[in-house]
């Protein structure tokens, strides 16, 4: 024990209090704490309350859904057998699994699980199924010699063996060591911190531009003062509080939290928000076969003759050598096949030898009502042939049809029957058999390329299973056996660029290990991809967790459910496409409200510097920005139920189409307000004709804020969509309502004069007509950068 430590995989505990202080940790949330910091200096204790807020309230959600997802290693741990039975001072005790070391003796059997890598070494056979680390689709048996793998379950058989390999050191503890390593960063974090940058550099810029304006104004005037330093560092700090998008990381968490509250509602339970996001964007999809694309249950598929006169004979012969009991995959495929099932009861089995990797054959000894004995048997086409002797021409014959059945990726399974007590056999027929894909997997698969997306398979089974399985999905068929692709002492963090494009070009790959499953997901990302990952067993957790979108289908183990992003509640892939599509139109929402943002912001703080530089004037009270936040955030937040199309295509952060197209509309934006702006002024100073109706400064303040409100949200159906903002998708009823009650409200306050001086009907109404001009010069605009801006 004190040189291989404990048989348990190492798990680090992380406080609740540890992750409470990392979610306060990021480039988005400096920026907001940033801006509470400096409301606070300024005294502007409203601003800092909002702030915190909001900030409090994104931090719950990622909190939430951190705690909702369990750990992938506590799963991992909980495969771990408790308990085994070990020679221990001459004679087999039970002891606790984690005690064992390597060069221990135990004794496996039915039911268990094996608690540590082991190496047989005496016994007849042991059934051992494998499939949630090794993904083979039956159970693997074993023989003198042979390995058993730590987690994998005894389905049949008892040996003994000695312990090779104890904890972090096993096959299944490799698995975890990558679990623990494995994970992509979120693109909508990365996105959100270039716009907050983007942001930050343009409020510093016009503050360095306003500074230096004022100290010059200041000097010249020999004004410059303890004060006057004081009233400009007010400002810029104010302007970077502006510059800040603090309600963005909300309006993100709220929009996928409701995306994840629908995909709920279609079979599919998001246990990392950020994943609805990815999926927007995957452009390739590696998927699992057994039981994932198949059927998981191995199916007869055509049978050959020899010297049955019918394919029933040899079923029958075939069941009557099987045993349901058992739970075997081929006895109860043979079992299933039978048509009269009632013919089995006539019968009376003697004796039953069951499968073995010596005999490669099951045999059973039984008799009629009559009592006409008759002796039964199916294994291996080969180990038939042998019992039964026949002739050349017949031997060839069988040995021809297993290899051509082996091509295609079919398994096949000989059939004899003795009336003799077991002096000569006969050989009946071979039967092919197969796991099945499912009925709606080529459709899925249709689907997904529609949707641009690629779909590679990664299976642990045979290539020729995997090339057949792709033939009939429709997939491609360049399969690569994976151990002749990786070599057994690559990183798989760090995959050479000649096997990265390999692995690019290939369709799929067989008989895979979870490091070259983790190996192939993060070769992809290397390469520009966002990729999905659909598995089910242990062994795929390090790669679900490594994908940008790890997706547990139904049926999935403990360990993958963990370490997935998405969880599949319905049998297969069909969810798949439904969810892609979802994750499509909240990529819409998200990107929209990005452009919307990201044009406002830039439209308060080159007016706020604009006026105050050319005019000597602020347009907002720090009242009215801070209501104005509460009147264009709060609605904007029902985005989230905004309808949208749905992309034909993966879509991704454009940064630059996205920064570029939002800038200058922005700029477009300024303009517009500056309009406004300056033409109000000159109502108040020089006595031109009255339009807006204005009298003083403070009701051109109120003006500008009711300009800022009533633009901002014309501004968002603007961004909204592609296409003309009158042409559909219409906007949802709850954004559309929302945006309206907004309007009355801030209509209300202006015209009342509640937190604001009062203006006219008629002022209010000339905004309004104002904007809606102004609404389609907008749109217009943003249709030529549609096109214009690839």
């Amino acid at each position: 024990m004190q040189k291989y430590g404990a048989n348990a995989l190492e798990e680090k505990e992380e406080s609740f209090t540890h992750k409470l202080v990392h979610a306060f940790m990021g480039p988005i949330e400096y920026m907001i704490e940033a801006a509470a910091i400096i409301s606070a200096i300024i005294g502007h204790w409203d601003d800092f309350i909002i702030i915190m807020l909001l900030l409090i309230f994104n931090i719950t959600i990622d909190l939430w859904q951190s705690q909702k997802a369990s750990s992938a290693l506590a799963a991992l741990k909980k495969g771990m057998a408790p308990q085994a039975n070990a020679l221990r001072d001459g004679k087999y005790q039970t002891i606790d699994a984690a005690t064992l070391v390597p060069g221990d003796i135990i004794k496996i059997r039915l039911g268990m699980i094996v608690p540590a890598d082991l190496r047989l070494i005496s016994g007849d056979y042991a059934s051992i199924d494998q499939s949630a680390l090794t993904g083979e689709s039956i159970a693997a048996n074993k023989k003198v010699g042979d390995e058993a793998y730590s987690g994998s379950v005894v389905k049949q058989g008892e040996m003994e063996a000695v312990v090779i390999a104890t904890g972090s050191n096993t096959f299944f503890g490799r698995t975890a060591k990558l679990v623990a390593n494995a994970g992509a960063k979120s693109h909508a974090q990365q996105a959100m911190f270039q716009i907050g940058n983007y942001l930050i550099v343009i409020a510093v810029i016009l503050a360095v531009i306003m500074v230096a304006f004022d100290v010059f104004n200041d000097l010249a005037s020999h004004s410059m003062n303890t004060n006057a330093a004081l009233g400009i560092l007010q400002f810029v700090l104010a302007l970077l509080v502006v510059s800040i998008p603090v309600a963005m990381p909300t309006v993100f968490s709220i929009t996928l939290a409701l995306g994840a509250l629908n995909l709920s509602k279609k079979k599919a339970i998001v246990s990392q928000l950020a994943s609805i996001e990815e999926m927007a964007g995957i452009d390739i999809l590696c998927s699992d076969k057994t039981g994932t694309l198949t059927k998981n249950q191995l199916t007869l598929g055509e049978t050959t003759l020899l010297h049955a006169k019918d394919e029933q004979e040899v079923v029958f012969a075939g069941a009557m050598a099987s045993k349901i009991e058992d739970n075997d995959a081929i006895d109860t495929a043979v079992i299933n096949a039978l048509k009269d099932k009632d013919s089995l009861k006539s019968w009376t089995v003697d004796k039953f030898i069951p499968f073995d990797p010596v005999t490669k054959r099951t045999k059973a000894d039984a008799h009629d009502q009559n009592g006409n004995q008759v002796f039964f048997s199916k294994g291996a086409p080969q180990v038939i042939v042998d019992l039964a002797k026949p002739g050349e021409a017949e031997a060839k014959r069988v040995n021809d049809l297993v290899t051509n059945l082996a091509n295609k990726g079919y398994r096949a399974l000989g059939v004899a029957k003795s009336t003799d007590q077991g002096k000569s056999w006969q050989t009946l027929g071979v039967f092919s058999m197969f796991d099945p894909p499912r009925d709606d997997s080529k459709a899925t698969i249709d689907a997904a390329k529609a949707k641009g997306v690629n779909v590679k398979m990664i299976t642990g089974d045979d290539t020729a299973i995997a090339i057949e399985t792709c033939r009939q999905l429709g997939l491609g068929t360049n399969i690569l056996n994976a151990a002749d692709v990786f070599p057994k002492d690559m990183d798989p963090d760090n995959v050479p660029d000649d096997i990265a494009e390999t692995i690019e070009k290939a369709d799929g790959f067989a008989r895979v290990f979870p490091e070259h499953k983790y190996a192939i997901v993060k070769a992809l990302q290397k390469r520009g991809h966002i990729v999905a990952m659909t598995e089910d067993g242990v062994n795929d957790a390090p790669a679900l967790k490594q994908a940008d979108c790890g997706t547990a289908v139904s049926g999935a183990t403990d360990a993958a459910r963990s370490a997935a992003a998405l969880i599949l509640t319905a049998p297969g892939l069909s969810v798949i496409k439904t969810a892609i599509d979802e994750a499509r139109q909240i990529f819409e929402r998200i990107t929209s409200y990005t452009i919307y943002r990201v044009a406002l912001t830039m439209t308060i703080m080159f007016l706020v510097v604009l006026s105050a530089i050319f005019l000597k004037f602020t347009p907002l009270t720090a009242i009215m920005i801070v209501i104005m936040s509460l009147l264009d955030d709060i609605p904007i937040m029902t985005i989230a139920y905004d309808n949208t199309s749905v992309s034909e295509q993966p879509i991704r952060w454009r940064m630059k189409n996205i920064l570029t197209t939002s800038s200058i509309l922005g700029v477009f934006a300024v303009i517009q307000s500056m309009i406004m702006l300056v033409y109000g002024y000159m109502e108040i100073h020089s006595g031109a004709t009255s339009i807006f109706g204005v009298t003083d400064q403070a009701q051109l303040q109120t003006l500008m804020f009711l300009q800022l409100v009533v633009g901002g949200h014309l501004l968002l159906f603007v961004t909204r969509q592609a296409k003309w903002f009158f042409q559909k998708p219409y906007p949802a009823g709850a954004l559309f309502w929302a945006i309206i009650v907004t309007q009355i409200f801030a209509a209300c306050m202006c015209f009342f004069g509640w937190l604001a001086p009062a203006i006219s009907l008629k002022t209010i109404g000339m905004i309004w007509l104002y904007n809606i001009i102004w609404m389609f010069i907008i749109d217009a605009v943003r249709l030529v950068l549609e096109k214009t801006i690839k």
